[in-house]
């Protein structure tokens, strides 16, 4: 595998530094909400995880429809990066939500739209994953991807409007318009948008790891496929 690119190796590092900000800002700098108390402090890493989880499952759908169209299988690579790092990055922003949960609701799970669309829109890309190791030709499984994660992200906008079209207990973060109208303090939401940008960040970076590891993998199938002819 070729060395890291020096961009890499530096993304590498300023993630690290910027994710430590993000910390201390939510820890030191954001105050303490008065009714939840500390634990509202998940509330800043849990809003940025889940964003960009979902802008993440909407760029492996255009990676899939600029697969249907070249036919190139690096965007296959590129389509699979972004879905497996998307679904950390949601299922970590659903375990947050659990945590800042259980003190707001009185529960760590209640089955209302957000939570359900959530919990539904991580099932459909972890069935993805299962599904494309059926398929061992890589045309074939490139093509099956394609379709799945250009129908899948249909799910994003469904989670992400849930709040909006149903009654349900979960806050609204972004008002209309795109308004932040939550009533937070200013410190609060410069945490809040900082976080956005540090995970953002983060995810380039690992999003860049993953295609990397992603075109060694390809190497090593196409030549295990050679060696089977």
């Amino acid at each position: 595998m070729k060395p890291q690119p020096l961009v890499l190796k530096i993304l590498n590092i300023v993630s690290a530094l910027l994710l430590a900000g993000a910390f201390a800002m939510a820890m030191w700098y954001a105050p303490v909400e008065k009714v939840m108390g500390a634990v509202q402090k998940v509330f800043y890493f849990h809003v940025a995880v889940a964003w960009v989880g979902m802008l993440g499952f909407l760029a492996a759908a255009v990676a899939g429809i600029i697969y249907l169209r070249t036919r190139d299988l690096k965007w296959d690579i590129v389509e699979v990066a972004a879905v497996e790092i998307s679904l950390v990055f949601f299922l970590i922003a659903i375990a947050l939500g659990s945590i800042w949960a259980r003190p707001a609701w009185g529960t760590y799970w209640t089955w209302e739209p957000r939570l359900t669309t959530a919990a539904i829109l991580e099932m459909i890309y972890i069935a993805l994953l299962l599904l494309r190791q059926s398929l061992e030709e890589p045309e074939k499984r490139a093509r099956f991807s394609a379709v799945y994660t250009l129908v899948g992200s249909i799910s994003v906008p469904i989670t992400f409007l849930s709040i909006r079209f149903s009654r349900t207990i979960h806050p609204v973060v972004i008002g209309p318009g795109g308004s932040a109208d939550t009533g937070m303090m200013p410190e609060m939401l410069a945490t809040m948008f900082v976080s956005l940008a540090v995970f953002s960040v983060i995810f380039v970076t690992l999003f860049w790891h993953r295609i990397r590891l992603g075109q060694m993998a390809e190497k090593v199938e196409q030549a295990r496929l050679k060696a089977m002819q």
